[in-house]
């Protein structure tokens, strides 16, 4: 069900990037489709009654999460997070220079 909840997730931002023609609406749409691949990645490494990877001197190894994943999805959200502030500072240089974030109205993206 999980898993169903965020190909739903992504599928909205991917509309969002596909029909809408606001340069504002497509970035965010960019973030939820990035959002939606973070959270489909932490449920790989979720288990289910599991606890945390963090072990005592005797402790058996069971039911233990995936921290491999939260690792990798917390570097991931750094990266998209520069990626974010570029497609913005972009989106704000295109917006001085054409005076519209409409990307039809936007004839040629010439310096």
């Amino acid at each position: 069900m999980t898993y169903f909840l965020c190909m739903i997730v992504f599928a909205v931002g991917l509309y969002a990037v596909v029909a809408k023609r606001n340069l504002i609406k497509i970035i965010i749409g960019v973030m939820v489709m990035e959002y939606a691949l973070n959270m489909l990645f932490v449920l790989f490494g979720y288990r289910l009654g599991g606890r945390s990877p963090i072990l005592e001197r005797y402790q058996e190894i069971k039911d233990i999460v995936d921290p491999i994943p939260q690792a990798l999805i917390l570097t991931a959200i750094v990266i998209g997070l520069a990626t974010t502030a570029l497609m913005v500072a972009l989106a704000i240089r295109i917006y001085e220079k054409y005076g519209t974030f409409d990307i039809t109205k936007i004839r040629k993206l010439r310096g």
